[in-house]
């Protein structure tokens, strides 16, 4: 049977937010190099649970937390759980703000004002960028104070920044960082170890050819890079089906793993995975039957022949050059853009310019090269990185026992509980609070476990549920009062209703004016019922927004901007459609109004004597469908909206059919396939606003990209602001070069921004010393981030 949507969409999903966690903590990540001068130890162990002294001190602070992968390496913790225990055993290398903005002097620190207060931003390096147009090349100069140390009391250098960049561009590394797909100068060089890689091309004609006759090096590389890997991770998938409700008519049909799983993807119809007794033989058996059939893998796993084709392409054309190069090429033993400049100073020299280059380049973690690596393997002068080029072996060796240069050392993993004890030679002074437990617990018990007692922090979603039972914890009945304080996190990403371009048209040119006023006319019906729809379904929990764009970033447009302006808030004549002082029903009839002039201005005949609409252009209709995603049952935030604009538009002449599926693979279908007309859905951000993959005309579904523009907008300037953007350095144009690209989506009516959601983050009030608690938690500077200021009643 075909693969679910569902699942595929889920997986998404989870891989958007797995990579818009790490690009976020990936900015929180410690500069954590290290040298050979001081010697000290790690030691101690947290005193035992339940320990209440009366010294601060001594106090165990609690933190809930999901369930761990005991990945806790800088370099290979995968989950944001995982993550968050690295990134307290580390330092940060590249300092960022409460916006997320960029802070490069932060050894003697620079002061940014947020929400009407000023805060001194400081860290441990100064990042200098420049720009050689002639060469076209761009250098990152990172310089780093020389008086950090390791929670072992060694101290760190460039070295430890060297070895830490080896390791990830080294040709064995399966974490999470790309930092080698970076263009670093001679990165490519090195991972082939041929002089001729980077000058060495593979044309379009020869991937195309040898696509048309697969070799068997191709054939080989596809099973092993793409297929072998998916059924690997598919297997794993398919054991987390077990107890749910959704999937209960498979798994009780086929009660054992390797049976359900076989169910799923055996190409042979006749294989029966019951006679296979080891479940690693029926995954090795089923992935040699696919050999190198990546379109029956792709209608298995997502309904779709193509769904592996980039991927495959990228394969194999990476065995096209490894045959080029095995015709000549000397052997590479560094990476030639990256240089040691001194003890504290290293250089990284990049082709060309990207501006989001900076968070691979400085926002990694740095470790040191003494504990994770081999000192006797290191000698810079001769091209030794601290370990056996191609076996990162000694440095997995220690995923489970992280250590840094972080406010926290690592102690151990027991009993579902991390502990942690502050390392005395934190940079910013040793925390206050000696010890620190991460203890597992479920979702729905985080707020229970602060409010009765048994931890002490927690981050639980927000929702209305959610943040009616914080409330029902203190006597105020308020989200903060005497047993639980809640700082209100904006949720990294935001809900929006998009619009096909190509479906939604007048003619053949989606460009036209004609074909913005029918799309703009929609909108402004859909737009004004935002606020209640909103507010009936999140209360407190989300606000509405007016770009598209999530109001975590940097770039997003500020109400106190001066050309601010509410979404789809002006007529088809430039004029705004409400007065401050309209109700909420004169707002719905004006909008009604607007969107009739915008209806007429895209060349619909109106009929005054019925007020509806009855003749569409060519090209265009008067019935238009929407996807929603709410589970057959209006089971979506946005959902209230729809309706209220269904019945709205019908008194016009207008039919907006809603498709709630129960099975969302109807929605996904059509949004991958390209044929759908209107569609609900939410965006996860990440920490720079790039738009290129998910707005750029190249990226349109079945033009060969991304297949990420799923708005089908084609717009010469919104392309090359885009790349202008993505070309520069400075923040303050590329924050008004977004703006315009924002303004010129709104022009299109192709997406009406619905909402931005929160999170929370909840601290036990007769616990934790909530003063010394960071002031003003944002998506991108969070509670953890003066952690060491942190005291316990």
């Amino acid at each position: 049977m075909t693969r679910k949507k569902e699942r595929e969409t889920m997986r998404k999903n989870k891989f958007k937010k797995a990579l818009s966690v790490f690009l976020v903590l990936s900015m929180c990540v410690a500069l954590a190099a290290c040298g050979k001068k001081n010697s000290g130890n790690q030691s101690g162990e947290n005193p035992s649970e339940g320990n209440n002294s009366g010294n601060s001190s001594d106090k165990p602070l609690v933190v809930g937390s999901l369930q761990f992968s005991e990945k806790f390496s800088p370099f290979f913790a995968t989950t944001g759980y995982d993550r968050e225990i690295a990134d307290l055993t580390q330092v940060q290398m590249l300092t960022t703000d409460r916006t997320g903005g960029l802070i490069l002097n932060s050894i003697e620190g620079e002061t940014v004002p947020y929400n009407g207060t000023d805060y001194l931003y400081t860290g441990i390096s100064d990042i200098a960028v420049s720009r050689d147009e002639a060469a076209d090349t761009t250098t990152y100069n990172i310089k780093i104070r020389d008086d950090i140390k390791f929670s072992d009391g060694k101290v760190m250098d460039a070295d430890d920044i060297i070895f830490s960049y080896y390791v990830l561009s080294d040709t064995s590394y399966d974490g999470s960082s790309t930092l080698y797909s970076t263009p670093i100068v001679g990165m490519l060089n090195y991972r082939k170890n041929n002089s001729n890689a980077e000058s060495t091309v593979v044309t379009e004609d020869e991937i195309a050819k040898e696509l048309a006759s697969l070799s068997d090096a191709s054939k080989e590389a596809i099973n092993k890079e793409i297929i072998a890997p998916t059924l690997t991770s598919e297997l794993d998938w398919v054991k987390g089906l077990y107890g749910k409700d959704s999937y209960k008519e498979y798994t009780e049909k086929y009660p054992v793993t390797k049976d359900l799983f076989a169910h799923f993807y055996s190409v042979d119809e006749n294989y029966d995975a019951s006679k296979v007794e080891d479940e690693a033989k029926v995954l090795e058996e089923i992935t040699a039957a696919y050999g190198a059939n990546y379109q029956a893998l792709g209608e298995a796993y997502a309904g779709d022949e193509t769904y592996f084709a980039d991927q495959v392409k990228e394969v194999v054309s990476n065995v096209l050059l490894e045959e080029k190069l095995s015709k000549g090429g000397d052997e590479v033993p560094n990476i030639a853009g990256i240089k040691k400049i001194s003890q504290t100073e290293v250089e990284v020299t990049t082709n060309g310019f990207d501006a989001s280059a900076i968070y691979n380049i400085c926002g990694i973690t740095i470790s040191p090269m003494h504990y994770y690596g081999d000192e006797a393997q290191y000698d810079y002068d001769n091209n030794n990185f601290g370990f056996t080029r191609g076996d990162l072996s000694i440095v997995k060796a220690k995923t489970t026992k992280p250590l840094g240069a972080g406010p926290y050392k690592f102690v151990k993993y027991e009993n579902k509980v991390v502990y942690l004890e502050a390392n005395e030679f934190y940079y910013k002074g040793e925390p206050k609070t000696k010890y620190l437990q991460y203890k597992e617990t479920t979702e729905a018990d985080k707020i229970s476990g602060v409010g009765t007692g048994t931890i002490d922090i927690a981050d639980p979603s927000g929702s209305v549920s959610a943040f009616d039972e914080i409330a029902n914890y203190n006597s105020n009945k308020e989200l903060s009062g005497d047993k639980i304080i809640t700082s209100t996190v904006d949720n990294l990403g935001y809900g929006y209703i998009g619009f096909n371009a190509d479906a939604i048209k007048v003619g053949n040119d989606p460009a036209s004016e004609e074909s913005k006023n029918l799309r703009k006319a929609i909108a402004t019906i859909l737009a004004v019922y935002r606020d209640v729809a909103i507010d009936s379904y999140y209360g407190e929990v989300a606000s509405v927004i007016n770009y598209p764009i999530s109001n975590t970033s940097w770039a997003a447009p500020q109400k106190s901007d001066e050309d601010y302006k509410v979404a789809y808030s002006q007529g088809v004549d430039g004029n705004d459609i409400y007065t401050a002082d309209m109700t909420a029903d004169q707002k719905y009839e004006a909008a009604t109004k607007a969107a009739i002039e915008f209806f007429k201005a895209a060349g619909y005949t109106f009929d005054d004597a019925t007020g509806k609409f009855t003749k569409a252009p060519e090209g265009a209709k008067l019935e238009y469908e929407i996807l929603i995603g709410g589970d057959g049952k209006g089971d979506h935030p946005s959902f209230a909206i729809l309706a209220k604009a269904k019945e709205t538009l019908a008194t016009i002449g207008i039919t907006l059919t809603i498709n709630d599926p129960s099975d969302s693979n109807v929605m996904w279908d059509k949004i991958e396939a390209g044929t759908q007309e209107m569609f609900v859905a939410a965006w996860s951000a990440t920490i720079d606003p790039d738009m290129y993959q998910t707005k750029y005309s190249t990226n349109i579904v079945g033009k060969g990209g991304s297949d990420s523009n799923h708005y089908h907008i084609a717009d010469p300037q919104l392309d090359q602001l885009i790349m202008d953007a993505r070309k520069s350095a400075d923040q303050a144009y590329r924050k008004a070069t977004y703006k315009t690209c924002l303004d010129i989506m709104l022009d299109w009516g192709v997406e009406v921004p619905v909402y931005q959601r929160q999170n929370c983050i909840i601290f036990a009030k007769d616990r934790v010393n909530t003063d010394t608690v960071t002031p003003d938690i944002t998506t991108f500077w969070k509670w953890t981030n003066d952690i060491e200021k942190i005291e316990m009643k």
